[in-house]
């Protein structure tokens, strides 16, 4: 089979032997290699005060991820705001909302989660008209989350409290790889910062999610896996579809 050495744009999975990843390196004789692309820098209480941030205004925080937990408990803690139990939380997943252990006693908090989608999240947040939402994220978050809000008539402020920026990778050797695979735009951007000389050539690129996705298309690079999809909601099970038809091809020859 062609592809023997796969780079994923991701920090290795604490027990990677318990992982998809694990049985592919099994069934198929690849190997997978874990990198960071990108970087989180943080915003400074200062600069969101200078955006006129006060976190005592709002009553709902709106958590679409665990980075921005633990950027909303770093402001709270630069700001000296100390977070009261009333304060409700509105996440997009059960694992997020889960991951608020690290902060707060769980069980005496006002928690809130959809099912994976702000979709459902926003469904949740309807039955709470009343709140002043704070929506914590990053400065590359989807306009599209944005729009959503605003179409729910949901009192929500937008608060940037991470940059997303690239990592420096060059210790890479970008050639070494078959494949490629990234989890989101800033990956792409990463890549092309880091390797501009990099052509893609015979080497398949996967995309997580539609804004990647759109970004790799955009860089000029041909898509050759995507996810989630119908028959594939992960990356992981992605890949080995791939794998599968790649392996199928070679047997044919």
């Amino acid at each position: 089979m062609r592809i023997k050495h796969i780079l994923v744009s991701q920090p290795q999975p604490a027990d990677i032997a318990k992982t998809p990843y694990a049985d592919m390196m099994k069934k198929y004789g690849v190997s997978f290699t874990f990198e960071k692309f990108i970087k989180l820098d943080d915003v400074s209480a200062s600069e969101l005060r200078q955006n006129h941030i006060k976190l005592p205004e709002y009553t709902g925080i709106i958590l679409t991820s665990r980075n921005a937990v633990d950027h909303f408990f770093r402001v709270a803690k630069e700001m000296r705001y100390n977070v009261p139990e009333t304060l409700k939380y509105f996440c997009i997943n059960e694992s997020t909302a889960f991951y608020l252990q690290r902060y707060v006693q769980y069980r005496k908090r006002k928690v809130f989660y959809g099912n994976q989608t702000l979709g459902d999240l926003i469904e949740i947040m309807k039955k709470h008209k009343d709140e002043k939402y704070l929506y914590c994220c990053s400065d590359i978050s989807s306009d599209s989350t944005i729009d959503l809000l605003t179409a729910a008539k949901l009192n929500f402020t937008k608060a940037v409290m991470f940059r997303t920026v690239p990592a420096d990778v060059k210790h890479v050797n970008i050639g070494e790889y078959e494949m490629l695979v990234f989890f989101s735009p800033a990956g792409i951007h990463s890549l092309q910062e880091n390797f501009p000389d990099f052509k893609q050539e015979e080497t398949a690129i996967g995309g997580f999610g539609e804004a990647t996705c759109q970004a790799i298309v955009d860089a000029g690079f041909e898509l050759n896996i995507k996810a989630p999809s119908e028959t594939a909601p992960s990356m992981t099970m992605a890949i080995e579809q791939y794998l599968a038809a790649e392996q199928k091809k070679s047997k044919k020859k």
